[in-house]
C-alpha cells in the first residue's frame, strides 16, 4: 500500500500539520514489550494496525515467540490463530461477560503503579473475588477479547501504537476500549500519549465506570 501513511514509534517525530492530512494511515509497533523481549518470556508482539478517521478499521497483534496471531477488521469480527509444529488452529473470538466470581482482571507485568492497584482494590470491595493475571505488551487487550479476562485497566502512560491493533480486535470482539469517561479510544493526535483507559467485556461499563473517583 505504497499511497497510505505509515506511523510507528521509529516515526513518531512527524509533525503533526502534516499528520493531520492523513485519512487513513498504518500505525505500527515492530516490538511491543520491550522488557518482556529482553526477559526472553516471549509475550511481545508485533501490533499493525489501519487507522481510518482515527478509528482502528483492521487489528493483527502477532506473538511470535508463542505462535499466536489475533485479526480483526471492522464488521468482519475477530480471531485467534494458533500455530503448533504439527497444525494451525484457528477460531473466532469474543469477550465473555461477567456473570458469576471471580472477576477476571489482566494488569501490567511491567507497568503498574497506585493508581491501579486502588482501582483492583476497590473492584475487590465491590466484586469479591478477584483473579488477577499479569501479562506483558498487547496481548493484555488480546485476554479480553478472547474472553479470558473481563477487564483491563491501564493508569499508566502508554503510545498510540501500543493499543490501536489491540482495541479494533477487542472492539470487534464486542468489547470496549475507552477513556476514564467511556469514550473510544481515537489515534492521530496532535498529543500521541493515550489518557488512562479501561479495556473490558461486552457490558462491563457500569461496573468498573462507578469506581473511577
Amino acid at each position: 500500500t505504497p499511497g497510505i501513511p505509515v506511523l510507528s514509534e521509529e516515526s513518531g517525530g512527524i509533525p503533526y500539520p502534516e499528520r493531520q492530512q492523513w485519512e487513513r494511515f498504518w500505525l505500527v509497533d515492530p516490538l511491543d514489550g520491550t522488557r518482556e523481549f529482553i526477559g526472553r518470556n516471549g509475550q511481545f508482539t508485533v501490533n499493525i494496525a489501519l487507522i481510518e478517521e482515527g478509528i482502528p478499521i483492521l487489528g493483527v497483534v502477532h506473538a511470535p515467540a508463542l505462535g499466536l496471531t489475533y485479526a480483526a477488521a471492522q464488521k468482519l469480527g475477530a480471531c485467534k490463530r494458533e500455530r503448533t509444529p504439527s497444525c494451525v488452529h484457528e477460531q473466532p473470538i469474543r469477550t465473555c461477560p461477567y456473570a458469576q466470581e471471580p472477576l477476571q482482571v489482566v494488569a501490567s507485568r511491567s507497568h503498574s503503579n497506585p493508581e491501579t492497584e486502588q482501582f483492583l482494590e476497590r473492584l475487590r470491595q465491590r466484586c469479591g473475588s478477584l483473579e488477577v493475571k499479569s501479562v506483558g505488551s498487547a496481548l493484555k487487550l488480546c485476554l479480553v477479547a478472547e474472553g479470558s479476562a473481563h477487564l483491563y485497566p491501564r493508569f499508566g502512560p502508554t503510545l498510540e501504537w501500543d493499543t490501536a491493533a489491540a482495541q479494533c480486535i477487542v472492539e470487534q470482539a464486542g468489547g470496549r476500549v475507552t477513556d476514564l469517561a467511556g469514550d473510544p479510544l481515537r489515534y492521530n493526535k496532535p498529543d500521541l500519549h493515550n489518557p488512562p483507559f479501561v479495556a473490558a467485556a461486552e457490558g462491563m461499563a457500569q461496573l468498573w465506570q462507578n469506581l473511577i473517583p
